[in-house]
């Protein structure tokens, strides 16, 4: 509003006497802004106000301002002044406003504040200083009570500058270059109620550096980059009401450090998970991390009740396969029994989800204040393993599994085929791999930290720059090295499977057949492929986001851990049970059988025709003809090869 008073003509209700043509006058007021001014104009001493803002004066003499005894407030921002010399405003003495933004000053005197014995409000922000004076800066402004010097140059707060400034209460140096800080730099400001110290470059912080501050309710020092905050830090910080601690990383915050401040009810801080150390402040920022929120594990509404769906679908459909292999007689045993190790791995990750739940359950309207407690708990650490658990030996078996296949597709004839002893090794090693991947970050605390408890569902996709480089190692080592390894070798052998099936079926003779067959096995193996894409590549480029030190937000960990991470859990009993041809032909079994049974009731009874439950899977098949598993038989090899994929392929599809 003040810059409107320049395009003011001058009135009769001028009492300021003669006004530089440039100028314009209002009572005891005088607006010179925007005049292109390159001096301070000679103006009548009885006038109270004076605004020189956007001129381009470069230096202001020593007479300036003389004889101005009745000026009360002086704006000169956004000018071109690079010095402002001793006794510049020795006459100013009832001034209480000096407004100085927006200039070029790089230095500045004790004696320049000569004369403002009444001064109140000083601000200096966005100019080129340095340094501030060695002696006390408020020596000549015993009434100082609001200093701005944010954006600045300064590199040092020595012990002397504010010696005098007891009745100051406001004082802002943000965005300046400090680096160290005495523990005396503010002893002598024992009225001072609000403190900004953001954007500078503090490493460290004395222990007794805010002893004196017994009236400070207002604390500021975000982005800076500390690398450690004393247990007692705020212990003397009785009345403190608001404290803003973003963007620094405390690596040994704990309870102690908040709870003495028991009138703060604002807390500002980097991460969500650090709300959980100061769970009596009514208000913490920010107030949630995208997967939990300072009522609710599971901030998210969809989220609480997806994650009991997902659970539900994924235990039950592996829990169904797993209780129903017993009693089908196969005669492919060892592709049974890896199939049933897969849905036990699987199951796990719903058991996972619905702990889960229940633990959100049970915050529910109070998370913050167990926040901590959970994340650091043996729960959220045997609950997270459990997660990796499933998910590491899931992504083996699925790998084992599918070499199994190319093995037998595109070596039919090389009789590779697993036996016993050599499958139930290879399944008790993925799960010993699975229990040490899982497991090792528990065992050593100092390098790995709190390797589950980074956010409330206990899953380290670490999205975010870690706390600990070890985790991040580690995290990086499993979801883009085993993993991202794993899911090629799947595409890889897939894709090669297919071919095979396709370059063979176009040098037989029944090409109709096979190209049919072909469109079938190229869709189940689509979707196949198409299932762990949607599953992992989230999680793969993710993870590289996060190695560019790319910010992600946590609503999309929260999605990948409750929607997209489960996808296999929950889809491969149907992938590789419930649709396959076998299920199928033994439901229309079941089903035939149950009709005969209703159709001969009353007439007696008669066998129904074939066994109820009887599977036959033919793939891999290690019982086929003499014809097909002899090629010195065969009289065109190409027919011998795609009888022998087709038929392996057959009930698979």
């Amino acid at each position: 509003m003040k810059s409107l008073y320049a395009f003011q003509t001058k009135t009769p209700e001028c009492l300021a006497g003669d006004v530089p043509a440039e100028c314009t006058c209002q009572g005891l007021e005088v607006f010179c802004d925007a005049a292109k001014l390159r001096a301070v104009p000679s103006v009548s001493s009885n006038i109270t106000i004076m605004y020189l803002q956007n001129n381009k004066i470069r230096a202001i003499s020593e007479r300036a301002f003389k004889g101005l005894y009745n000026l009360t407030k002086l704006y000169l921002s956004n000018n071109k002044i690079t010095n402002l010399e001793p006794f510049v405003f020795a006459d100013l003495h009832r001034l209480e406003w000096l407004i100085i933004e927006n200039n070029r000053i790089n230095r500045i005197y004790p004696l320049t504040f000569y004369g403002l014995k009444s001064l109140i409000l000083l601000e200096m922000m966005n100019n080129s200083l340095a340094r501030l004076p060695d002696k006390p800066l408020c020596q000549y402004m015993p009434r100082l009570n609001w200093l701005d010097l944010e954006g600045n140059h300064i590199h040092h707060v020595k012990n002397a500058t504010f010696m005098s400034c007891s009745t100051l209460t406001v004082l802002v140096m943000r965005r300046n270059k400090i680096s160290s800080l005495n523990e005396n730099s503010f002893s002598s400001l024992q009225m001072l109620d609000e403190l900004d110290l953001a954007s500078n470059k503090i490493e460290s912080l004395p222990p007794y550096i805010f002893k004196e501050l017994k009236e400070l309710s207002q604390l500021n020092l975000s982005y800076n980059p500390i690398k450690k905050i004393q247990i007692d830090q705020f212990d003397f910080l009785i009345k403190l009401k608001s404290l803003s601690l973003e963007g620094i990383e405390i690596a040994n915050i704990q309870r102690r450090m908040f709870s003495p401040l028991r009138n703060l009810s604002h807390i500002y801080f980097k991460k969500f998970q650090y709300c959980g150390y100061a769970p009596h402040v009514r208000s913490c920022k920010p107030n949630t991390d995208g997967i939990s929120s300072l009522e609710n594990l599971l901030a998210s509404i969809i989220q609480r009740v997806f994650v009991w769906v997902v659970s539900a679908i994924t235990c039950f459909g592996n829990i169904f396969v797993i209780c129903m292999r017993p009693y089908i007689r196969s005669e492919n045993k060892l592709h049974a029994i890896s199939i049933m190790s897969l849905c036990c791995a699987d199951c796990l990750m719903g058991i996972y989800l619905f702990v889960i739940g229940a633990f959100d359950l049970k915050y529910r309207g109070e998370y913050n204040k167990h926040a901590q407690l959970w994340m650091d708990s043996i729960h959220c650490q045997l609950v997270g393993s459990l997660a990796i658990l499933s998910t590491e030996v899931s992504v083996l078996l699925l790998t084992y599994l599918t070499l199994e296949k190319y093995i037998c597709i595109v070596y039919p004839f090389r009789c590779l085929k697993p036996r016993k002893c050599r499958t139930i090794s290879i399944l008790v090693l993925i799960w010993i791999i699975g229990f040490a991947v899982a497991f090792i970050p528990l065992s050593n605390k100092e390098f790995f930290r709190n390797y589950y408890g980074t956010n409330g569902v206990c899953f380290p996709l670490h999205s975010e720059q870690s706390e600990s480089s070890g985790s991040q190692i580690y995290s990086v080592v499993i979801f883009l090295g085993v993993n991202l390894a794993a899911f090629i070798i799947i595409v890889f052998s897939y894709g090669s499977m297919f071919y095979s099936v396709h370059q063979t079926a176009i040098m037989a003779t029944e090409i109709r057949n096979h190209i049919k067959k072909e469109m079938i096995l190229a869709k189940r193996f689509f979707f196949i492929v198409f299932t762990d894409a949607l599953c992992w590549i989230p999680i793969f480029v993710l993870k590289l986001l996060s190695l560019l030190r790319v910010e992600i937000p946590g609503t999309i960990t929260s999605w990948v851990v409750i929607f997209i991470l489960p996808i296999n859990s929950a889809l491969n009993p149907l992938l590789y049970t419930l649709t396959t041809r076998p299920f199928k032909e033994m439901i229309h079994q079941v089903w035939y059988n149950y009709r005969q049974r209703r159709s001969k009731r009353g007439k007696g009874s008669q066998k129904p025709y074939g066994p109820s439950f009887i599977w036959v899977e033919m793939w891999p098949m290690h019982e086929i003809t003499p014809k097909v598993t002899k090629p010195v038989l065969c009289t065109d090899s190409s027919d011998a090869s795609v009888t022998t994929q087709s038929t392996r392929l057959n009930s698979y599809t």
